[in-house]
């Protein structure tokens, strides 16, 4: 279930209602987690369940759940599940054919979305970009032709770092959003181009809070050395992963989100020019 992404009146009745009636809570967290009982005046009991006690953990709560006994799930902010431990219970309790019921409420990804200024007509959201920059760029990498908005979640002392990237890789005219504390006193959103959102926060000291990290979809300069950067990555497939041509453009389709059809349109555009 939902709980507060940061403001605790950003609660639901209905999850309020749960959480009271609830013989359990499995919490990320269970400080976190008592700070909203609190708030609220719930005395429900609570347990640690979190990434390094998840599959451990998450044996025991099923088999308590198969005894009859109701559990809440929350993580420390948003929804169970998403970039948050919570999926390895929830598949256990379906496989074992206990009722898993979603409570809605607050979640980053879609308050970030809606007040970006992005278009949300078709949105992707990727979770944490990999720590590591090589990582990092091929993901970047990625998406530099998507049709779509990416969402992505991210730490706030690698957000500096993770700009100079989309600069060097999607060129510093890609607009980007970096959404921080939302909900929180501290609300702020960056909108620009990436080029303009690093330096403003270069300007800065050290970046503090939670942050989510929109990039816009690829404009038409985006569009432009595409052709060339699709025959590159066909010939790199093929040469290292002993691909033929159809099993590579069909790879290449897949990382930047595009039809297989449409690859091949952009690589028969350059091949006259070689």
């Amino acid at each position: 279930m939902a709980t507060p992404i940061g403001n605790l009146e950003d609660i639901t009745l209905r999850a309020l209602r749960i959480l009271k009636e609830a013989d359990l809570i499995a919490c990320e967290d269970t400080r976190q987690t008592q700070k909203l009982l609190n708030h609220y005046g719930l005395t429900t009991r609570t347990t640690s369940y979190h990434e390094h006690n998840e599959a451990e953990r998450s044996q025991e709560l099923a088999h308590d759940l198969k005894k009859g006994l109701r559990l809440a799930l929350v993580t420390d902010a948003g929804m169970p599940g998403i970039s948050d431990p919570g999926f390895r219970l929830i598949s256990l309790a379906i496989g074992q054919g206990i009722p898993v019921i979603p409570i809605p409420g607050a979640a980053a990804v879609v308050t970030a979305l809606v007040a970006s200024g992005l278009p949300t007509d078709s949105f992707r959201f990727n979770g944490f970009l990999p720590a590591k920059s090589g990582q990092r760029t091929r993901m970047l990498e990625s998406i530099r032709t998507s049709p779509r908005t990416q969402v992505f979640y991210e730490a706030p002392h690698r957000v500096k770092e993770v700009l100079t990237d989309i600069v060097e890789v999607l060129g510093p005219g890609r607009r980007v959003v970096v959404a921080r504390e939302l909900t929180k006193i501290h609300e702020e959103f960056l909108r620009g181009s990436a080029g303009e959102i690093l330096e403003t926060l270069n300007a800065r000291g050290e970046i503090k809070g939670e942050i989510t990290l929109l990039i816009g979809k690829a404009g038409e300069g985006d569009q432009a050395g595409s052709r060339v950067r699709i025959s590159e990555r066909l010939q790199q497939i093929m040469s290292e992963e002993r691909m033929d041509e159809k099993a590579a453009l069909k790879r290449i389709a897949k990382e930047l989100g595009i039809s297989k059809s449409e690859a091949y349109r952009e690589l028969q555009r350059i091949r006259p020019a070689h």
